[in-house]
């Protein structure tokens, strides 16, 4: 990384060594006082297998991203979409001796997470989590590839036959289409046994409370990004009155946007209904229901309800078969949605 180091520290919790190595001028201790937190409650449940932990905190993540380019294993979006994550736990499912925690100080900022004891102890607490939920459904989640098949001919068909007009369907339309829904897939259906099961292991171990602040945090954003929604609704209309889109496309645009802005709430509360705290489902799900889903695209809310009980049902113990089975139901009930608004939403599922 070629970037000027201005932190170096060793720290030992336990018998872990902690190395933390930043490019950030300061308040860089906060953080690597809530790392220990988290490694040390971890620790004493004995079932922590690192013996080391190496902390980068940076001004961004592009040092990573140049280095894992698209060959690691990576969430949805790639290695590119890692620049909007906090933070990234990098880890190697055959040596569980250590892994590399990588704090991107700009995201954190931007979502006022940087000096939030509470949401960082969270974030930090995640991400470890990640490899201690690994079992057999996130195993097999990682044979499988979806491909989506679909095509707005069918929209677009629909507007002629209501206006009488006859509509032409742009190839930027359709690329448009499918990569925000391949992302949507991936995320809420490939991805989702990994978050889900993290999650609750954040919450089984002690960190339900700090996970629960930066639910709220997040959701308290997404109210915040409903006013926003107006500015898009505008640019579809005026994509409209240019000519560049039929009200129905602009009308699915809207539903995909709404779909992939807000679904993935399910695979914060969810965890919290698998571990019995109802309560504090509840809660998250109140914001929910009234300053969010009243002002998206009526599909949304269903589609969240589907969603969060599947994910609730999720088994640990599931084979490439079943989970197969189960990422089909979850499509079928994104497909849904899409359907009101005649996008017909095909798929295949490919084991690797």
């Amino acid at each position: 990384m070629s970037r000027t180091v201005t932190h170096f520290s060793l720290h030992r919790i336990g018998d872990t060594e902690l190395r933390v190595v930043s490019d950030v001028a300061s308040g860089v201790l906060p953080i690597v006082v809530q790392e220990e937190t988290v490694i040390s409650r971890y620790a004493q449940q004995g079932s922590w297998p690192h013996r080391w932990v190496t902390l980068f905190i940076l001004q961004d993540l592009q040092p990573l991203i140049r280095q894992l380019g698209s060959a690691a294993d990576l969430p949805p979006g790639g290695a590119e979409g890692l620049a909007h994550r906090p933070l990234v736990n990098v880890y190697d499912l055959a040596d569980p001796s250590g892994c590399h925690l990588f704090v991107n100080r700009q995201v954190m900022e931007k979502e006022s997470y940087w000096d939030d004891r509470m949401a960082v102890q969270a974030l930090l607490a995640h991400e470890h989590a990640h490899p201690l939920a690994e079992n057999e459904t996130t195993l097999a989640g990682r044979q499988l590839t979806v491909r989506i098949e679909t095509s707005v001919d069918q929209v677009i068909a629909w507007d002629e036959t209501q206006t009488g007009r006859v509509a032409s369907v742009s190839s930027d339309l359709s690329s448009r289409v499918h990569r925000l829904l391949s992302l949507l897939v991936d995320k809420l259906c490939l991805y989702a046994p990994r978050e889900l099961f993290a999650n609750e292991m954040t919450i089984l171990s002690g960190f339900g409370e700090a996970l629960g602040h930066l639910d709220q945090l997040n959701l308290a954003s997404a109210v915040r990004s409903v006013s926003g929604r107006v500015d898009l609704c505008r640019q579809l209309e005026a994509e409209v009155a240019r000519g560049g889109l039929t009200p129905a496309a602009a009308d699915l645009l809207l539903l995909i946007g709404d779909l992939k802005g807000y679904l993935d709430l399910a695979l914060e509360v969810a965890p919290f209904y698998r571990v019995g705290q109802e309560d504090r489902a509840r809660e998250l799900e109140r914001t929910l229901e009234l300053d969010v889903f009243p002002h998206l695209k009526t599909e949304v809310g269903r589609t969240y309800a589907e969603l969060r009980e599947e994910y609730i049902a999720l088994r640990p113990d599931l084979t490439v078969s079943e989970l197969r089975l189960w990422v089909s139901g979850v499509i079928d009930s994104i497909a849904r949605g899409l359907g009101e608004k005649s996008l017909i939403l095909g798929y295949s599922l490919e084991v690797d």
